[in-house]
Parts: C-alpha cells; sequence; structure tokens
C-alpha cells in the first residue's frame, strides 16, 4: 500500500510538474485543471489510487443521492430504453467524453451524481443539439437563461455548448432550483417545466390540503414533465445494474478524457484540429461553442483536447511557419449585399454565405459584423476581442431601395402635395416623369419612386446562430409543452 502511495505521489508530480514546463510555451498554455485530476480535493494520493480501482460508472453509482421514483412511467421509460441497446450504446459512448468532468464537478459541489445522467435526457450527451425552441447544447439552455447564468452568446461562440461553462451552469441552476424547493425531485421538474410553474402547482396542492411531493403534483404538469423524472430514473436503473437488462456499458476511464489549453491568438478550426491530429468532428465534439471557422484568441479563449492531442499541438505549434487564421472581420456602415462585400475581398459570394450563416437573398443590415477572409496587406492580424465579444450581424429581405407608384392627379393635387403625401421632393417627381413645368392636368399619371417597405419582415439577428440538426422539439421554461411520442424530450431553460 506504501509502495502505490509513493506511485500516486509521483504520478501527480510528474503532471504537475509538466504543466509547469507546457505554460511556458509562447501563447499556449495546457493545463490539466485540478478538479479533473483528483478524486477527493483533499487528499491527491487517495484520488489518484481511487482512478485505479474503480471506473466513472462505479463513481455515479456510488454517490447516488436522489430518492427512487415510485411511479408507474418508470416502467414505461425503462422498458423504452432496454428495448433500444444500439441506442444506450450510441449515447454512453458519446457520454464518456464527458462523464468525468461532469461528476468532478457534482462531487466538488456535494451533489447527487446521477445528476450526471441528466444529459442523457436532455440532449442524448450531443453538445450540439439545438431544438425548435432554441434550446442549445448538452444541457439545453434556451438563450435568455444561458445569459441569466453568465452563458456568453455572440457571433463567434455560443458558450451554452461550451462544455465547461454549461456544465457549470447547469450545476448551478440545479442547486439554485434544490435551494427553492428542497426536493431533488421537484428541482428536476422545474429544470424542465420551470420554476414558476412547479411553484404554482405546489400552491394548488397547498390550498387543496394535498400533497406537494413529484407525484401528487404531477396531476398539473404537461406530459414532457410528467415523463421527465421518470426517464431519469430509468436511466438511473439502468446505470445502477446494467447486466440485469441485458446491457453492456462501454468503459469509461476514471481519469479526464480532455486537458484545457489556453489561447491568445486566433487560430482556424481546421489547423487547430490539425495540429492537434484529430478527425475535425472530433475536435468539434470537445469545442461545439466555436460558430465561426475561426477560433478568436483571448486571455478566456479555452480548447479542450485529449491529453495525447494536446502535446502533438505543443509540439506541431511550434513547428508551424504558416498564419494560423485566415479569416478577419469587417464591419459595414450601411446596408450591403453580400456580392458588393465578397468583390471588396476579393472572394465567392457563397463563401461568405456560408462562414457567416447567410440565407440566399438576404442582405447586411449596417452595423453588422461578419467574417471574411484575411489580405495580404494584414496576414498576421487578430480580431480584436472587443469586437469578438459584442460582434452581431442582423440581415434583411435583400428587396429594391425603392418601388415605383403610379399616381393620378387629384383635382386639388398639385406637385407640392404629391411630394408631400410620398415623402420625395418636388424636384424628384418632376425627374422621374421628364417635367419641364410646374402644371398638373387632372387625372394625368405620375411615376414616383417610394421607398420599398417590408411591414411583415423585420431584421433577422444572427448572433449565436449554427447550423445544426433539430434533434427535438422543447419549450420555454415558462409554458408548457406540448407532449411528444418517445422518452428523448428536451426541456429548455
Amino acid at each position: 500500500m506504501q509502495l502505490m502511495k509513493l506511485h500516486a505521489i509521483a504520478l501527480a508530480t510528474i503532471l504537475y510538474a509538466g504543466v509547469a514546463h507546457i505554460a511556458q510555451a509562447n501563447d499556449l498554455t495546457i493545463s490539466p485543471s485540478i478538479s479533473d485530476l483528483t478524486y477527493d480535493a483533499n487528499d491527491p494520493v487517495t484520488q489518484v489510487l481511487a482512478i485505479e480501482e474503480l471506473d466513472v460508472w462505479g463513481r455515479i453509482r456510488n454517490g447516488f443521492g436522489i430518492p427512487d421514483l415510485d411511479n408507474p412511467l418508470v416502467g414505461t421509460q425503462t422498458n423504452w430504453y432496454v428495448a433500444r441497446p444500439e441506442y444506450i450504446q450510441r449515447t454512453t459512448v458519446r457520454a464518456s467524453r464527458y462523464l468525468f468532468h461532469v461528476l468532478q464537478e457534482l462531487e466538488k459541489r456535494n451533489m447527487p451524481t446521477e445528476l450526471a445522467l441528466l444529459p442523457f435526457i436532455e440532449s442524448a450527451f450531443n453538445p450540439e443539439a439545438y431544438s425548435t425552441a432554441k434550446a442549445s447544447g448538452m444541457w439545453q439552455f434556451i438563450p435568455s437563461t444561458g445569459l441569466d447564468f453568465n452563458l456568453k452568446q455572440n457571433m463567434f461562440k455560443d458558450e451554452r455548448r461550451d462544455v465547461l461553462a454549461s456544465t457549470d451552469a447547469a450545476l448551478t441552476y440545479l442547486q439554485k432550483l434544490h435551494g427553492m424547493f428542497g426536493d431533488w425531485q421537484l428541482a428536476l421538474a422545474a429544470y424542465n417545466w420551470g420554476e414558476g410553474s412547479v411553484t404554482r402547482a405546489i400552491k394548488k396542492n397547498q390550498a387543496a390540503g394535498l400533497p406537494i411531493d413529484f407525484n401528487s403534483l404531477s396531476a398539473h404538469m404537461p406530459a414532457e414533465t410528467r415523463n421527465y423524472v421518470p426517464k431519469l430514473q430509468a436511466v438511473k436503473n439502468i446505470i445502477a445494474t446494467p447486466a440485469a437488462f441485458g446491457i453492456t456499458l462501454p468503459k469509461a476511464e476514471n481519469q479526464p478524457y480532455f486537458v484545457t489549453i489556453g489561447k491568445t491568438r486566433d487560430i482556424d478550426l481546421k489547423v487547430a484540429a490539425q495540429l492537434a491530429e484529430l478527425p475535425l468532428d472530433e475536435f468539434k465534439a470537445l469545442n461545439p461553442q466555436f460558430n465561426r471557422p475561426v477560433i478568436t484568441g483571448s486571455a478566456s479563449t479555452k480548447i479542450l483536447l485529449p491529453q495525447l492531442n494536446a502535446e502533438k499541438f505543443k509540439t506541431n505549434l511550434a513547428q508551424w511557419n504558416r498564419p494560423l487564421s485566415s479569416w478577419t472581420a469587417h464591419t459595414v456602415n450601411k446596408r450591403e449585399r453580400i456580392e458588393a462585400v465578397a468583390a471588396l475581398f476579393n472572394t465567392q459570394p457563397e463563401i461568405l454565405r456560408e462562414v457567416n450563416h447567410i440565407p440566399p437573398n438576404m442582405r447586411l443590415k449596417a452595423g453588422s459584423t461578419i467574417l471574411v477572409p484575411k489580405t495580404a496587406k494584414a496576414p498576421e492580424s487578430d480580431i480584436a476581442t472587443d469586437l469578438a465579444e459584442h460582434a452581431q450581424m442582423a440581415i434583411e429581405p435583400d428587396v429594391p431601395d425603392t418601388r415605383r407608384v403610379l399616381v393620378r392627379v387629384g383635382k386639388r393635387d398639385n406637385l407640392a402635395s404629391i411630394a408631400q403625401r410620398y415623402k420625395v421632393t418636388v424636384a424628384q417627381v418632376k425627374e422621374w416623369n421628364g417635367l419641364h413645368h410646374d402644371t398638373l392636368a387632372r387625372g394625368q399619371t405620375l411615376k414616383v419612386q417610394v421607398p420599398y417597405r417590408v411591414a411583415a419582415h423585420k431584421p433577422v439577428h444572427v448572433t449565436a446562430s449554427r447550423n445544426t440538426s433539430h434533434t427535438k422539439n422543447t419549450k420555454t421554461a415558462s409554458k408548457a409543452s406540448k407532449s411528444r411520442n418517445g422518452p428523448i424530450m428536451a426541456s429548455a431553460r
């Protein structure tokens, strides 16, 4: 046992020494988070030992702390999952990238570890999941609630998809809800249905002299919320005893899957993946928060990579002798067609539309910032941090600035009255109609150019958009959603 402790101490020493050496690299820090290296924040030695003795699934089982739910829907949901072993396999394999980190954060907060399984219900552990209610990420935050928990959403990144930031926000929100209701099952219901909805249901039951546990309140809940906690209980049951259900869980090693890289210079996603020697899809699975093909560097920019690939990234970066980024930002000061911007930067309109997620037949509103190729004049210049944090893009239908209308001259009309009516000048009316005098004849037809009004179309703001698949239907936190078939239903926050 003493020999094992010495081994653990040596391992910890190597890890910390390696970090100190790596941190000296210019524009690069590779730092395994302390929370992701230890099992118990107070005893690094026993934590490293525990890594050798227990896998992540075992740690989750050991930390179960929410009372089991006795509800007929638990059986229904369990049967649904058990009948789809390929779905469980696919989801648990995907989860293995993130579980260690989520579990560490739960243990650090002394929270029940079955909450690590909640993304199973929310997003099938897909951090790029995006719903029709605009809920995004592994924990499915809607934009407003994301902002409530300091998840930045701008043109270049959406922290609702950030593995580290969204996990921290979700656990903070769950702790808040548990503090409000004093019951984890009600906290989960509120996470799905909204805290206001749960509060109102409690008041109804209290007024009627009825209990206020989850089962007693479920009569007031929409179908999605009635099934939500039973789904988590079903997954919990399967993870607790997978063999009893004929399920084999994939190996989930009890050690960090990724380390954190700090990057202060801009770098293209493709270049970052290439330097890390990772397939682009795998790189995006760990770094889904980036909306554009360039990662803007700053003191707060973090990239996640598996440990081995982080070392490759460091080595390859030191030998890289080309620009790290091929993109820069451009802000328009007037309404602008994409074709005009493309000509300015000697590129194709289709390229700008693709990288900026601009649909056909739309143009930019004044003040919009878009990504454009770097020019030879400034190949090494980075996008300013302040611009990256606050850049926005708004688009509108690409319709003509004006349209022609025909005006029949009335008995009391004259050039001045017609010009005033259509908010143009007398000189313009005369020019459009080739008039050389100010006299009009009753019944005469005039051509007038008036501003093209798109009353039914408001500008579309595209600050944190992303072309992601719509994996689930969701609702807002304040309204109940319509029920849907199947147990994978999102809650939106």
